[in-house]
C-alpha cells in the first residue's frame, strides 16, 4: 500500500494531528511544576505518543532523552535517574542481552531507579530491559508478535490475571485489552517480579517489580500520527499488509486509546504524580 493511501484511509478516521517531537537530545515542557520525569527513547520514532498528552494536560514536566544521540563512547552519559519523579523507556529494535554501550548504559539507568524507589514504566524494549535489570532473562519468542493480529488471524489481547485486578497499574480496567505489538523476544522472570496479564502467544504482557516499577509488552501510546509514521518506517510493518492493518488499528482505536489513557493515568496517580480520583459519593 501506497504511504499517501496509507495516510488517506488514517486520516478518513481521525482527521488532521500535529505532534512535535524533539531533534535534540533533551526537550523540556515549558510547565513551571516541580515534578518532572524522564522519557527515554531506543528509536527516535517511539516516543511517548499518548503519554505526552496525559503529561501536557496535568503540566508534568519532562526530559526527553534520545539514545541514539548519545555518544557512550566519547563519555556522554545519561542522566541521575534519581532526579526525577518518575522513569519512562520505550521501545526500539535492539535486544535487551546486547552488550552495546548503549543497552549497559540503559540496564544500569534502570536498575538504578528500581533499587532507588523511583516510579518506572517501560515499553516493549523497556519492558524487556526492566526485567534483565531485574535479574531476570529475555530470550525469543516463539512467535514474532507484530501488527494488530496473531497467527491465528484474531487481535492480540492481553488478559489480566486473576487477583491481579486491584493492582494500582490496572485499576479500572477488565480484560481482554486490545493492543499493537512489534517484537520479537519475550522474558523469563525473577522471584522477585510478578505477573500481572497475559497474552496467547506471549505469556509475559505486564509485569511488575517491587512496588512500583512495570513493564508493558506492547505498545498503548500509539496515537493516530505515531501508527502513520511507524507504518512507514518500521520494516516489518512496511512489509506486511499495511492496509489490513491500518483497518484493524482503526477498528480497535476508541476501546485501544481508552486503555491506554487508564494505563498511563493509572501510573502517574500510583507515582504520586497526579491525584487519585474522588470516590463516588
Amino acid at each position: 500500500m501506497m504511504e499517501y493511501e496509507l495516510n488517506a484511509v488514517v486520516a478518513a478516521f481521525f482527521g488532521a494531528h500535529s505532534h512535535f517531537f524533539s531533534a535534540g537530545i533533551y526537550l523540556t515542557s515549558a510547565s513551571h511544576i516541580t515534578m518532572k520525569v524522564l522519557i527515554v527513547k531506543n528509536i527516535p520514532h517511539e516516543g511517548p505518543g499518548m503519554l505526552k498528552h496525559i503529561l501536557d494536560r496535568h503540566a508534568i514536566r519532562y526530559d526527553i532523552i534520545d539514545l541514539d544521540l548519545i555518544d557512550f563512547r566519547s563519555g556522554e552519559s545519561l542522566p541521575d535517574p534519581t532526579s526525577y519523579n518518575a522513569v519512562f523507556v520505550f521501545g526500539g529494535p535492539e535486544s535487551a542481552n546486547d552488550k552495546s554501550s548503549k543497552m549497559l548504559n540503559e540496564l544500569k539507568m534502570i536498575k538504578l531507579a528500581v533499587e532507588s524507589g523511583i516510579p518506572y514504566l517501560g515499553i516493549c524494549l523497556g519492558m524487556q530491559a526492566l526485567v534483565k535489570a531485574c535479574d531476570g532473562s529475555v530470550y525469543r519468542n516463539p512467535v514474532r508478535e507484530v501488527g494488530t493480529r496473531g497467527p491465528d488471524g484474531n487481535y492480540f489481547t492481553v488478559d489480566i490475571c486473576p487477583g491481579k485486578e486491584d493492582d494500582p497499574l490496572l485499576r479500572g480496567l477488565t480484560g481482554p485489552l486490545s493492543i499493537f505489538h512489534l517484537h520479537g523476544e519475550t522474558v523469563s522472570l525473577p522471584e522477585n517480579m510478578e505477573l500481572l496479564a497475559t497474552g496467547k502467544f506471549c505469556r509475559h504482557q505486564i509485569v511488575k517489580a517491587r512496588k512500583n516499577a512495570y513493564g508493558i509488552q506492547g505498545h498503548f501510546e500509539l496515537t493516530p500520527d505515531m501508527f502513520r509514521e511507524w507504518m512507514s518506517t518500521d520494516p516489518e510493518l512496511i512489509a506486511g499488509d499495511s492496509e489490513k492493518i491500518a483497518r484493524d488499528f482503526l477498528s480497535i482505536y476508541e476501546e485501544y486509546s481508552s486503555s491506554g489513557e487508564r494505563l498511563f493515568t493509572n501510573f502517574l496517580q500510583a507515582a504520586g504524580l497526579i491525584g487519585q480520583p474522588e470516590a463516588p459519593v
